[in-house]
C-alpha cells in the first residue's frame, strides 16, 4: 500500500525488537497454555477479543479492556512506538493478552495484562512472560508498571515487591509508578516464570490459528453487562 508523505511523518520511527520465542505451560486442569507473540496484522482480532469486556465494571475490566483496545488500535495504525503484544491461547482460543513497549534499550513500559478466562492464573503466567521478554530477551534493566485494579496491585506491586518511584510518572497515569528492577526479577523469576520450550509443532500450529472466545461467562459481571 502506498503511503503518502504526511502519513510517513505521522508514523514513529520504530526500533527492531528481538522476537519472543513461544513457550507452553501446563495449567492446573491439564490444559496447555501457549504464550506467543502476535504480529501487527493480528491486532484487529485481538481487539475483537477484548471488545465485549469494555462495558464490564467488575474488577475494572471496562477501563482495562478499553485501554487495551485503544493501545492495540494505536499499534495497528502505526501511532505507538515500539509496542509488542503477547497472547495466551488454549487450543487456539485467546484466553489472555499482555502488551507494552520499550522506551529505550534499558527501560521498558508495561501497558496491560488482561485475562479472558479466569481461575487458572493465566494472567499471572502472562505477566511473568511479559517481564521475561523485557529482561531476558530484550536485555532491559527495569520495567515501569502501574495498576488500575486492586487485584492488579496485589499481583504485581505486592507479589513482586516492586520499587515505588512516585517521581516518575507512567504515561498511562494511574497510581504512581512502580518499577521492577533486574535485581527483583532475578529474585522472583524462578517462582513466577514457568514454561517449556520449544513448543511441539502441532501445539504451535494450533496456537497460531487464533480463535475468539465463545463465552465470557467466567468473567464476573459479564452477563449483567449484555
Amino acid at each position: 500500500m502506498a503511503i503518502d508523505k504526511t502519513e510517513q511523518m505521522l508514523r514513529p520511527q520504530e526500533s527492531p525488537l528481538a522476537p519472543y520465542e513461544a513457550k507452553y505451560i501446563t495449567l492446573a486442569n491439564g490444559q496447555k497454555l501457549v504464550v506467543h507473540q502476535l504480529k501487527r496484522e493480528q491486532a484487529p482480532l485481538a481487539m475483537e477479543a477484548v471488545k465485549p469486556l469494555m462495558t464490564v465494571e467488575a474488577d475494572f475490566y471496562d477501563i482495562v479492556a478499553s485501554r487495551v483496545y485503544a493501545e492495540l488500535l494505536g499499534w495497528y495504525r502505526y501511532r505507538v512506538k515500539d509496542e509488542y503484544l503477547l497472547a495466551g491461547t488454549i487450543d487456539g482460543v485467546i484466553v489472555g493478552l499482555v502488551n507494552g513497549r520499550t522506551i529505550d534499550d534499558k527501560v521498558g513500559l508495561s501497558y496491560h495484562t488482561i485475562t479472558l478466562r479466569q481461575g487458572l492464573r493465566i494472567g499471572a503466567q502472562l505477566f511473568a512472560a511479559k517481564m521475561e521478554y523485557h529482561f531476558d530477551v530484550l536485555g532491559q534493566e527495569e520495567v515501569w508498571i502501574v495498576a488500575e485494579s486492586p487485584n492488579g496491585f496485589k499481583r504485581w506491586m505486592i507479589e513482586y515487591e516492586l520499587e515505588p518511584r512516585p517521581e516518575q510518572w507512567h504515561e498511562l497515569g494511574g497510581v504512581p509508578t512502580y518499577v521492577l528492577t533486574r535485581a527483583l526479577w532475578e529474585k522472583h523469576r524462578q517462582a513466577k516464570c514457568t514454561g517449556r520450550r520449544p513448543v511441539p509443532q502441532e501445539l504451535l500450529e494450533t496456537a497460531s490459528q487464533l480463535i475468539l472466545p465463545e463465552s465470557y461467562a467466567q468473567i464476573p459481571g459479564y452477563q449483567r453487562s449484555v
